[in-house]
């Protein structure tokens, strides 16, 4: 049995869920960090979330991230790393990861994980 996640092929990502996969806040900050990321390394490990949700509700963004067509997430022994599937959406819908990406930008400040820190004042 292979331990490496079903992702959508490029003709199977369909625009209306990645559109609705884009709606969920948690979900937009991590595809904005995911695309932040492309320009230092093109992965992040599931760890680099912990400060947008518990591991648990991660996991389920993931898995619809990865579903939708958005991420793409390859197994390497105990960790998961994923990058956008940026080639695959700039094919299918040309601009639309920018036109998104740039508009989240806006509200960078909302989309950033929490350090450690943070979340121990904020408690």
């Amino acid at each position: 049995m292979s331990r490496t996640p079903l992702h959508p092929t490029r003709e199977q990502i369909e625009l209306p869920m990645v559109l609705d996969c884009l709606s969920d806040p948690i979900r937009l900050a991590i595809v904005y960090q995911l695309a932040q990321q492309e320009r230092v390394s093109s992965e992040l490990r599931c760890g680099d979330f912990n400060g947008l949700a518990g591991k648990s509700n991660l996991a389920y963004h993931f898995a619809k991230l990865r579903e939708c067509g958005l991420m793409q997430t390859r197994i390497v022994g105990t960790s998961r790393l994923m990058r956008l599937r940026r080639e695959d959406l700039d094919a299918r819908f040309p601009g639309l990861l920018d036109a998104v990406i740039n508009s989240a930008a806006k509200d960078a400040d909302r989309l950033q994980p929490l350090s450690e820190c943070d979340v121990v004042e904020a408690d």
